[in-house]
């Protein structure tokens, strides 16, 4: 898990602000199918939003569970919205999300 600094963090709101959740997390929790989505967008768009449906403890510890699988970062939580980074190391310009918004 990488460290941002605030300039950074600040830019990377700004920029997740704009995007809509890719992925919720429901009643059925963190499946497979679930997590190789997850993987499979932040390969692609390395900055994402996602929303949990549950109460705090639950969004809590799947909030903790999907970033110790998948090696993001956690830059914002509001609620139920999280915003996570993974930075690729070839980017894919026409999807990233902090090459196209940045």
């Amino acid at each position: 898990m990488a460290t941002y600094s605030q300039q950074d963090r600040k830019r990377f709101r700004a920029i997740g602000h704009q995007l809509r959740p890719i992925v919720t997390v429901g009643g059925k929790g963190l499946t497979d199918q679930l997590m190789n989505e997850l993987d499979r967008a932040l390969s692609d768009h390395e900055l994402i939003k996602i929303k949990i449906v549950g109460d705090r403890a639950e969004r809590s510890e799947m909030i903790a569970s999907i970033l110790e699988l998948t090696g993001a970062t956690c830059i914002q939580s509001v609620g139920g919205m999280f915003l996570i980074l993974r930075s690729a190391a070839t980017p894919k310009p026409h999807l990233s999300n902090l090459i196209r918004h940045g």
